[in-house]
């Protein structure tokens, strides 16, 4: 196997163009625009740069596992870099580039370089590859290919690549022993149940590959739970959902149930009846889920690409690789914070978004926070925005999750969270105006709890004239909410409450076209919505929601508990 430290070709495809050197990592989902290439996300750096016909430089990429698709996109439609090139290991947009290659025929570039390598090219103004040869600037760089042969395979396993399971499952073995060769792993493990991510109809490339595959007769062979989808599966022909749109979105959802998925329709997994146990080993994507999963359940799953979830659902089988294995789940710095005396829920995501940030590529231990006593929605909160700004397949809270105690690295560093950079940080969440026309609960899908403590928020007040309120949910979450009439007290109140959709997939007319500036408690739609939907927003708390959805406007300036000290 590999060790990493050779320049090594992941993908081919001989190609040239300029170089653009991306100062950070960058989640194609919500941060590209699939259509043009362009970046999107507000919080980026190169906001605006596009991608296109660029060899395209990041340490890693970050945030949702949903990037795989979007380059996909972004290759059918011809504006997709030439080539992709990472200093650090990469899954998710390789997964995308072999996919690419393999089922639909246009081949990107995937390369992996030592750092001296990766930071020579990003000095270089253009780059070519041809064969298995790198060069820029004078320079030639040999590539290695990463080789699977060496991977130790089960008698099935070979059965499944000799074509004995059928076209989908021998194709879906090859990927894996591919992205098992290029992670570096010996072997494949048992996984005991999967979550598929991409069956939001983002792009026409979501539906495509799931109808190809379905074709093929992919069948999932262990639980597979489903993420949300593009519409209310049973409602969207009355809510103005053009047909064309609904027609598409049904069918990506029927595709995936076909082929042996649940239609749970949520992106929280965790909040279903059956969730994942210490140390098992499950196959899911979803970045959020498989962070929450692994940091707080103590399961073990890779965050797994879109595309690659179905492989390993319908293989049973995943890379044996990353924190599956003890030795990798070990934190790579300490993050300590400083928290105020006294905060809301607020503080949550905003420490995971922060943590993400400081630890881009790694998984950190946050302490300081030992006497504190987070809810489960606050842990779920703190991985979902941890999510948008690292790679990292999960964090530990020391004192709060199963493995909070595990020594650190050898050579980790020591970071810090302020209270200064939480003050900077609600600054940037909160530039929109104090004028609220849309209040959106539910990024991940909102709780039972959550859906309870707005209902008492609102205290049985009608919400403002002119502004919407609406709440995404999973649909056992709203069965939950109609046995404890919940729904009726939210609805009395004017609370739109939608199941099967959540934020990441909402789409006009079901979100409301007339609104400028959207209000949210959620550390991942504050930094993912501007660039999704070219809203500006706002963001508190649960309570400063409610309120926002009660009066139409957002407190002004920075909440109580960030102003002591000052």
């Amino acid at each position: 196997m590999k060790t990493g430290t050779e320049a090594t070709l992941l993908v081919h495809n001989d190609t040239s163009g300029a170089v653009l050197a991306c100062r950070e990592g960058l989640s194609f989902w919500g941060g590209v625009d699939p259509d043009t290439g362009t970046i999107i996300d507000t919080h980026h750096p190169d906001l605006g740069a596009s991608l296109a016909g660029r060899i395209v430089l990041m340490p890693t990429s970050r945030g949702s596992c949903s990037g795989s698709g979007v380059l996909l996109q972004l290759a059918r439609n011809g504006q997709a870099p030439a080539a992709l090139v990472f200093r650090e290991p990469e899954d998710i947009l390789t997964l995308g580039a072999i996919i690419s290659a393999r089922l639909f025929d246009r081949p990107i570039a995937v390369l992996r370089l030592p750092a001296e390598t990766y930071e020579a090219l990003s000095r270089a103004e253009d780059a070519e590859i041809k064969g298995e040869r790198l060069s820029f600037a004078g320079r030639r760089i040999e590539l290695s290919r990463p080789e699977s042969r060496g991977l130790s395979l089960s008698s099935r396993d070979r059965d499944m690549l000799e074509g004995r399971g059928g076209p989908a499952r021998r194709l879906a073995m090859e990927v894996l022993c591919l992205m098992a060769a290029a992670q570096g792993a010996k072997d494949l493990i048992d996984v005991s149940r999967a979550h598929i991510d991409g069956c939001i109809l983002a792009h026409d490339a979501n539906l495509d590959f799931a109808e190809k595959m379905d074709e093929m007769g992919a069948k999932a062979v262990v639980p597979t739970t489903m993420n949300a989808i593009s519409v209310d599966r049973e409602n969207w022909r009355s809510q103005g959902v053009p047909g064309e749109f609904g027609s598409k979105a049904s069918r990506l959802a029927d595709a995936y149930v076909n082929m042996g998925a649940r239609p749970t329709f949520t992106c929280a997994p965790y909040l279903l009846d059956d969730v994942p146990g210490e140390d098992e080993a499950i196959g899911w994507s979803e970045s959020n889920a498989v962070i929450y999963a692994n940091s707080v359940l103590g399961a073990r799953t890779q965050k797994h690409p879109d595309y690659l979830d179905l492989f390993v659902a319908i293989t049973g089988r995943a890379p044996n690789t990353g924190v599956y294995l003890a030795e990798n789940r070990k934190p790579v710095c300490e993050i300590r914070v400083e928290p105020p005396r006294s905060f809301d829920d607020a503080l949550w995501p905003m420490l995971g978004w922060l943590a993400g940030s400081r630890s881009p590529a790694g998984i950190p231990v946050l302490t300081g926070l030992e006497h504190l006593s987070p809810a489960p929605d606050d842990l779920r909160a703190l991985c979902a925005a941890f999510g948008t700004t690292s790679a990292a397949p999960m964090l530990h809270v020391r004192g709060h999750t199963p493995e909070g105690g595990l020594p650190l690295a050898a050579g980790a560093d020591l970071l810090e969270i302020p209270l200064d950079d939480l003050r900077e940080l609600w600054r940037e969440f909160n530039a929109g105006d104090d004028r609220i026309d849309l209040v959106a609960i539910g990024s991940p899908h909102a709780s039972l709890a959550e859906t309870r403590r707005l209902a008492e928020c609102l205290g049985g007040r009608r919400c403002h004239d002119g502004l919407r309120t609406i709440v995404t949910v999973g649909r056992n979450t709203l069965a939950g909410m109609q046995a404890e009439g919940i729904l009726q007290r939210l609805q009395q109140a004017g609370v739109q409450v939608l199941p099967d959709l959540c934020w990441c997939s909402i789409t006009e007319p079901v979100f409301p076209g007339d609104a400028s500036v959207i209000m949210t408690n959620s550390g991942k739609y504050a930094h993912y919505g501007k660039g999704l939907t070219g809203r500006d927003m706002r963001f508190g708390c649960l309570e400063d929601c409610a309120e926002a959805a009660l009066t139409g406007r957002a407190k002004p300036g920075l909440p109580a508990w960030l102003t002591e000290g000052r």
